[in-house]
């Protein structure tokens, strides 16, 4: 049954240029990690101590549903309308067959922390995390293998653009990829010590890497080499905010958003970053954009905020 959470007045956090930001009621404080909203209505959040929102009407409510675990839940993502996955502490993976009605525990065979995953359908998908942790399964998490990174470094990112195409991000600078579907995994140089949050890829070629520092990386070919294309600190030069999600609407329009609910946006396929003024008072961890105009952020605080591009040139 569900706890409902009481809306407050919506505050306009940051209004710059083409981006509004708008700072919603999560009817919590603490850490949320990530989000997913499978349209403009129906949305998801997990966070801290097993905490799991859902809102069905575009965040004006967030209601509280029962937990499940009372572990750190880091990632909640659908690959349709009806199958989707939260990972978390100690290995944890829960899945859902109807669309979030039920969640139910899939046995990871591990106990390090989750962090990313990606699935190409409702039966094949990968799973990263702490020590190098690298999960794949092709029956929709029934059943999970170890690919084997051959890194010990903590993963946190992980796409694939087809069925044996695939890159995973990580500490001290890794970037895996793997072009027979994990069977062997890889590491390209980026020769950087940056951690690497989350990684984009808009076409096979074509790519970004965001982590630690500002650090903002891109590849024109399928990530041969990584060109560095961290934006000047400025002056005076204070430590460059961490950069944690990145994602592409379409071909041309990205965000990125991080460390200080600092929201970066492309309008030129990633040629120019703009900065908005922040959208947060506080550090953004998840973000998922349904369409092209409109999205969620969440992170600490229980930090909940809706961001509109306002902009009538940006593509539809």
């Amino acid at each position: 049954m569900w706890v409902s959470i009481c809306p407050a007045l919506p505050e306009v956090y940051a209004n710059s240029g083409s981006v509004q930001a708008i700072v919603q009621e999560s009817g919590t404080k603490v850490t949320l990690l990530d989000t997913y909203f499978q349209d403009n209505h129906a949305g998801w959040v997990v966070g801290a101590g097993g905490t799991l929102l859902r809102t069905e009407d575009g965040g004006e409510t967030w209601k509280s549903l029962p937990r499940r675990t009372n572990v750190l839940l880091t990632v909640v993502s659908f690959v349709d309308d009806k199958h989707g996955w939260i990972l978390g502490q100690n290995g944890t993976i829960l899945h859902s067959k109807n669309g979030g009605k039920t969640w139910l525990p899939q046995i990871s065979g591990t106990n390090a922390m989750l962090y990313g995953t990606y699935f190409l359908d409702s039966q094949r998908g990968w799973i990263v995390g702490e020590r190098g942790t690298l999960l794949y399964t092709a029956d929709g998490g029934e059943n999970w293998d170890d690919q084997g990174s051959d890194t010990r470094a903590d993963l946190f990112g992980v796409k694939f653009v087809d069925a044996n195409m695939g890159w995973a991000v990580g500490a001290l600078g890794v970037i895996l990829v793997t072009e027979d579907g994990g069977k062997h995994w890889t590491i390209q140089q980026t020769h950087s010590p940056a951690t690497f949050f989350d990684i984009e890829f808009i076409s096979p070629k074509i790519a970004w890497a965001v982590g630690t520092q500002g650090s903002i990386f891109q590849t024109l070919n399928g990530g041969k080499t990584w060109n560095d294309q961290t934006r000047p600190c400025g002056a005076p030069c204070i430590k460059p905010s961490d950069l944690v999600k990145i994602h592409f609407v379409d071909n041309t329009n990205g965000w990125i958003i991080g460390e200080r609910g600092i929201l970066l946006l492309t309008k030129d396929a990633g040629f120019t970053w703009t900065e908005s003024e922040p959208v947060s008072s506080v550090s953004l961890y998840g973000l998922s954009f349904p369409n092209s105009t409109t999205g969620w952020a969440v992170g600490d605080q229980g930090m909940i905020v809706k961001i509109n591009q306002v902009d009538s040139n940006v593509k539809k």
